[in-house]
């Protein structure tokens, strides 16, 4: 009787895991196959003189060394001049980057405005402090440190023609250092795996929350978050989620940003996002009513919440429940028991040869799924003890 119970925690705990990470994609897949046949999905968009006017909002601090090459991606745009006008929120900068965006030459049309207090708050007190002075229908909101393709624009408005759509996410893209290290390798995969996630969330229902590298809202739709939200861009197109609106995800609008300089890079920032994504399940857990959230908690739960939670707490559990079934139990949980040895025993030779700068990556994906459970642990004590603030440090990037 008592091993009855450990097999039947054993197998529900795997499925939690393999559901979280591949599952849900499979099942994902399955249900966009039978919309497509019974569902003729409306194409809308606006004309060209149709198109609304749109704020297109940076938040950069300290980025003298990139904030110029990203006013040139902004202004090289595919979008009539006079309905879009580019907004730099330099807030805390004590470098030159206030100086480079205020100096800037621009052309007739062309509209480069700069936002600067001294203090540094964070990312979110800044975008609430310009946000009170947006008047256009739709406002986009990036990071400095990415470069947007041209079209980007045309194809996040154009999801706006359908009322239902209260904001876009875009894509985000991974480029690789010449390092190649684990951090780019893994981080690379990762992204382009839940970029297809959300491409189906998106054709299923609603895309789950947006990346600040790229995303935009319907402008009347914006509601302040509290000051201490560490994720703020999910947590405010959830919001928005919440009140009956789709979130459009539009691959064809990308922001390309280079991968961390190193896996210790990428840990610190796995780190902090886990600590947000801790403190958002908790202030989001009303979206586990599926009576009134319907198919919204269905995705919110499969895609984001069981990988914060259950997937990366399940994980040593189901490692030691194989120790003790596989010494009396059945071959095949000593079959398992050896993947999971194999598995492990391939991230921790990832996490040798990153050290030594060896660029052998069949190693680096299992090493970047530990390091990214590993930081759900590290998140939940840093949120726990409180020391985790808005005003991240930045995390090295790969050149």
């Amino acid at each position: 009787m008592q091993n009855s119970w450990l097999y039947l925690i054993f197998w529900l705990l795997v499925f939690v895991v393999f559901y979280a990470y591949l599952g849900y994609g499979a099942l994902l897949f399955i249900l966009i196959k039978i919309k497509r046949k019974l569902i003729a999905r409306p194409v809308v968009s606006f004309g060209e003189n149709q198109l609304p006017e749109v704020t297109f909002i940076v938040a950069a601090y300290n980025e003298q060394d990139y904030i110029e090459a990203k006013i040139r991606n902004c202004l090289a745009f595919d979008y009539p001049k006079g309905k879009i006008a580019f907004w730099f929120v330099t807030d805390g900068s004590d470098d030159r980057t206030p100086e480079l965006v205020e100096c800037y030459p621009t052309l007739p049309g062309q509209t480069v405005r700069l936002f600067h207090s001294t203090g540094r708050r964070g990312k979110i007190d800044a975008v609430e402090r310009v946000m009170a002075f947006v008047k256009t229908p739709v406002t986009i909101f990036t990071d400095a440190n990415t470069d947007v393709n041209p079209m980007a624009i045309r194809n996040i408005v154009r999801h706006y023609a359908d009322p239902k759509t209260g904001a876009v996410a875009g894509e985000k893209r991974i480029a690789m250092g010449e390092t190649g290290d684990a951090s780019g390798a893994g981080e690379g995969i990762y992204w382009k795996y839940e970029s297809l996630l959300k491409k189906w969330d998106s054709e299923l229902f609603t895309a789950v929350g947006a990346a600040g590298e790229l995303f935009s809202i319907r402008t009347e739709l914006y509601r302040p978050v509290p000051v201490d939200t560490l994720i703020e861009d999910f947590v405010m197109t959830m919001g928005i989620a919440m009140r009956g609106f789709r979130i459009a995800y539009e691959p064809d609008a990308y922001a390309v940003e280079s991968s961390s300089a190193s896996i210790s890079e990428e840990l610190k920032r796995k780190i902090r996002i886990a600590a947000g994504a801790l403190q958002a399940a908790w202030r989001l857990r009303g979206l586990l009513n599926p009576l009134r959230y319907g198919t919204l908690t269905f995705q919110y739960v499969s895609h984001r919440l069981l990988r914060w939670t259950l997937a990366p707490l399940a994980l040593p559990v189901i490692f030691g429940l194989n120790c003790l079934l596989a010494w009396n139990g059945p071959t095949v949980f000593k079959a398992l028991l050896f993947a999971q040895i194999i598995f492990y025993l391939f991230a921790l030779l990832g996490y040798f040869f990153e050290r030594k700068q060896l660029k052998i990556k069949a190693f680096f994906v299992p090493y970047y799924f530990c390091v990214m459970n590993y930081a759900m642990y590290r998140g939940f004590l840093r949120l726990l003890a409180g020391r985790q603030s808005v005003v991240w440090e930045k995390a090295k990037r790969a050149v």
